[in-house]
């Protein structure tokens, strides 16, 4: 699974640009064909990348066994709010075809086909040519598909009716309008859910200094904040914390810049948290572990 956390870590490593199967953009076919997503984690992936920095560019299919005209026309709107939401930069229709050691093309009646042809050949026998009964005509969606989605990438259009496209009668969308800001809106794992995700910290080590605070009058209490300063190429930032947990802090953050080669889990992580420094589970929805998530700090 593409989590934010690990999109973050590829685009650390150097990858600039992903290109992913969103395919027939229909979770009915997509469970047809075994793909094994649903458009709900595509559109979580997909920004997850695209918040990292990294160009997404879609591969799209129409023409797949059953694909009716309606959900042609749903599939192209799920392709319209991606593009309108920012989570894909590029994309690319490609019209299905059936190939000889495919799992379409080992078993048709599975997928409501039929091979018509050609009969093996003497050297190669690899695009067959197929009945789709069920289907639409999905030559004629071939042009307007193409035309929609030239214009999403340059940002045009995107408000028009889906017919626009078309020189011949559509049916209406029938996906919701908000279904890919829907998904995007589910909410992550919290970190403490995910004791068995690996640690990765994406700075330097940080250096560590103490505050002392207040102690000025007799009923001033004198304290005592650790401070973690950390040096990036970006910006510099500082995390503060107790004086219990920033030696600790310090020494995990250490540990993970140095060392990339040991595998650090965060319930491993957990069990060395100072004891008396309150619960582990508090600790991880604190504003300093939150300032470190946000600054780089990765669980994959």
């Amino acid at each position: 699974t593409f989590t934010p956390d690990l999109c973050r870590l590829l685009a650390a490593s150097g990858c600039i640009a992903i290109s992913g199967g969103l395919e027939v953009a229909s979770d009915r076919l997509l469970a047809l064909m075994e793909k094994g997503v649903t458009i709900a984690q595509v559109a979580r992936v997909t920004q997850g990348f695209t918040a990292a920095g990294v160009l997404v560019h879609a591969y799209l299919m129409y023409g797949f066994p059953t694909q009716t005209a309606q959900e042609t026309v749903d599939a192209l709107e799920v392709v319209r709010q991606l593009f309108e939401t920012g989570i894909v930069q590029s994309g690319y229709w490609h019209r299905f075809s059936m190939t000889a050691h495919s799992p379409v093309g080992k078993n048709p009646a599975k997928y409501q086909v039929a091979a018509i042809g050609p009969e093996p050949g003497a050297f190669a026998w690899n695009d067959l040519w197929h009945d789709d009964p069920l289907g639409t005509d999905h030559e004629t969606f071939g042009p307007g598909l193409a035309k929609s989605l030239y214009n999403y990438m340059h940002g045009v259009a995107l408000r028009e009716p889906l017919s626009f496209w078309f020189d011949f009668k559509t049916p209406r969308p029938t996906v919701p309008r908000q279904l890919i800001q829907q998904a995007l809106q589910e909410p992550d794992k919290p970190d403490f859910a995910q004791p068995n995700r690996r640690l990765f910290w994406l700075g330097n080590a940080p250096e560590l200094s103490f505050k002392a605070n207040g102690g000025n009058g007799p009923k001033d209490k004198k304290t005592t904040r650790a401070i973690l300063t950390c040096y990036e190429q970006a910006e510099d930032f500082e995390v503060k914390t107790t004086e219990l947990i920033g030696p600790w802090l310090h020494e995990l953050l250490r540990r993970l810049s140095a060392d990339y080669d040991t595998k650090l889990l965060l319930k491993e992580a957990g069990a060395t948290f100072p004891t008396g420094a309150g619960p582990w589970e508090s600790f991880l929805q604190s504003p300093a572990w939150q300032l470190l998530r946000e600054k780089g700090l990765l669980l994959v």
